[in-house]
């Protein structure tokens, strides 16, 4: 477990090295359906805490009840990636990211698969650091907003495993359990590859 000073120079250092960061982009993500999630960061009483959603359950939705960060699809009006997080996390939290916090860097893209078709998905994450408070205000698509302590991800005690199964295949796949959430698939590849620079 780490302290909470330790905790606050790690948010220090990981701005620092999301500065220098170069992710991995998928050169052919222009001609697949994209999508943007947001990972948003704050310091309360001297600690940093990550917030993820727990997507509400919906019939069809490959995601349904995973734990998952505020983002969606690109649509057309979009420019960036960018501008998909900060709009999707606003209709998803109520958070506007523009006016709360700002973006500090971005992720590697992860390579998924859509909600309906054969054609691979890319999402890209960002991640955010609020300068002020914020309450949330989750809309149908969001199940219970929660804010994970940074040390509870840092802590190797933490780490779990589960065992996942489609059909006749079954894997053993890292995780957390936070309480009765379970993290881990994409967003965990997310928080892992975040806490690797620190």
């Amino acid at each position: 477990m780490i302290s909470k000073t330790s905790e606050a120079m790690a948010l220090q250092h990981i701005i620092e090295r999301l500065d220098k960061f170069k992710p991995r982009q998928r050169w052919w993500r222009r001609w697949v359906k994209r999508s943007a999630v947001a990972l948003i960061l704050r310091e309360l009483n001297d600690h940093i805490e990550v917030l993820m959603i727990k997507r509400a359950d919906r019939e069809g939705d490959p995601w349904s009840g995973h734990m998952a960060f505020p983002g969606g699809r690109m649509d057309r009006d979009d420019v960036t990636g960018l501008r998909t997080a900060i709009r999707e996390t606003e209709e998803e939290t109520g958070i506007y990211l523009e006016k709360a916090g700002h973006c500090i860097g971005r992720l590697s893209d992860i390579v998924s698969r859509p909600h309906s078709g054969r054609r691979p998905m890319v999402v890209t994450p960002y991640v955010f650091k609020l300068h002020t408070a914020v309450s949330i205000q989750a809309n149908h698509e969001v199940a219970e907003a929660v804010w994970i302590p940074l040390s509870f991800l840092m802590d190797p005690s933490q780490r779990d495993t589960m065992e996942w199964r489609r059909g006749k295949l079954a894997m053993t796949l890292p995780c957390y359990h936070f309480g009765k959430r379970r993290i881990w698939g994409m967003s965990l590849k997310m928080l892992d590859e975040l806490l690797s620079l620190v």
